[in-house]
């Protein structure tokens, strides 16, 4: 089969035929396939986009496509320039490629779905072209999937931030989470109050208005602009962050724990303990587990604060929310008088945001972070295949084409 009838098949242009194939073999080998406009056929404007008459034509250029049996392929055309009665004389529209790009849409498509699973250094390795090319083919990927995305049946979203750079450098990311839809819907730099507003501006007061149910963890500032933006929306406080909360008090009381003992001269009862603290009772292993029951002999804060946790496991099992409310209020008058400050924070908190907490049992549990902390570890994934992104805008390219599940246009063929 002749590579033009392939061509003819697979990636056909209204108003142009493709020519002679030749094979190139001087300073790379390649495949270049001549292009030209059918007879008769009119230019059509790049300002306008309308038909006009022929001015003069460029000089032959070459435009890169997708390699065939691990040679380069180029298409070459030489340009007509349109005489446009609205705009001049300027460059016709051409529908393999824009503007002055020397890749092929059909190639920055193909590049920009192997950048899905490769690092983007590996993909221009591997297709013999440079990171810069890779890059502009993510770019344009996400650039058409965000204008072409459907924003319409939003009803349940998780909110969160991650840590891209050191020194604080935050990414607010709102997903959404609903049933048999999840995906990234929104990247806002630093974790402020503004950020987030910027989400709910692009929504729109609208798609707002109709969101049930927004997950997030306990940081103010987004607290602040769900209650004033999402009224109407279930907000609750996830279990995940409570319990990873509850964790980090735990392990502050044992590092702390761990040193007084070292400097009192007392026997180091506590090395090899975290994961026995942090971990539940089901998932220890043989050894963690008798270690556990060494330092349950042990009258310890990391004890102690260990066993308000696992009490604190009770709350999930209500099935009302008003004996939840009983308990929640009991254990937190229990560890008000622990006299362990790290665990007498996480009371604090927690009667302090008792009603969005509460709001976990309104949802009956059909609403979770563990859908957000999910995807919180594939954005973290993407940003340690890349080794580090030095720029905002870069990261959040590669955060939309990775997680954003953009839709992508439909082509006559791939690999199947």
């Amino acid at each position: 089969m002749l590579i033009q009838t392939m061509l003819n098949r697979l990636d056909r242009y209204k108003g142009f035929v493709y020519g002679k194939v030749a094979w190139r073999d001087k300073r790379r080998t390649a495949i270049e396939i001549q292009v030209r406009a059918r007879a008769n056929s009119r230019p059509v404007c790049s300002g306008c986009g309308q038909p006009g008459t022929v001015y003069d034509h460029l000089r032959e250029r070459l435009f890169e496509y997708v390699p065939l049996w691990q040679v380069l392929v180029f298409f070459a055309y030489a340009s007509r320039r349109v005489d446009c009665d609205e705009c001049g004389v300027t460059a016709e529209l051409l529908p393999w490629a824009d503007g002055k790009c020397q890749l092929t849409n059909r190639y920055r498509w193909f590049l920009a779905g192997w950048a899905k699973r490769l690092s983007w250094k590996d993909v221009a390795s591997i297709f013999r072209t440079s990171w810069q090319n890779v890059c502009r083919s993510v770019e344009m990927a996400v650039e058409w999937g965000l204008a072409k995305r459907n924003l319409k049946g939003i009803k349940a979203i998780g909110i969160d931030e991650i840590q891209w750079r050191l020194g604080h450098h935050y990414l607010t990311l709102v997903y959404q989470i609903d049933e048999g839809s999840k995906r990234l819907l929104w990247i806002g730099l630093e974790r402020t109050r503004e950020s987030l507003e910027g989400f709910f501006d692009y929504l729109g007061a609208k798609r707002s208005s109709a969101l049930k149910f927004i997950c997030s963890d306990m940081w103010q500032p987004y607290l602040d602009v769900i209650a004033a933006k999402a009224k109407a929306a279930v907000h609750i406080l996830d279990r995940f962050h409570i319990m990873s909360r509850m964790n980090k008090a735990i392990d502050e009381v044992r590092a702390g724990e761990a040193r007084r003992l070292v400097a009192d001269g007392y026997e180091p009862v506590l090395k090899h303990s975290r994961w026995c603290l942090l971990k539940r009772p089901e998932n220890l292993t043989a050894k963690q587990t008798v270690k556990m029951a060494e330092l349950l002999r042990y009258n310890l804060k990391c004890v102690r604060s260990y066993l308000h946790r696992e009490d604190f496991q009770r709350f999930w099992t209500y099935m009302r929310w008003w004996n939840a409310r009983r308990f929640l209020r009991e254990w937190c008058t229990r560890v008000m008088h622990s006299r362990i400050e790290p665990m007498k924070k996480i009371a604090r908190s927690l009667r302090e945001h008792e009603p969005l907490i509460l709001n976990w049992f309104k949802a009956k549990g059909r609403i979770s972070a563990g859908v957000v902390e999910g995807f919180n570890n594939k954005a973290k994934l993407t940003m340690r295949r890349s080794y580090g992104f030095r720029s905002s805008r870069i990261i959040q390219l590669a955060l939309y084409h990775t997680l954003g599940n953009l839709p992508e246009p439909k082509f006559t063929h791939g690999f199947w």
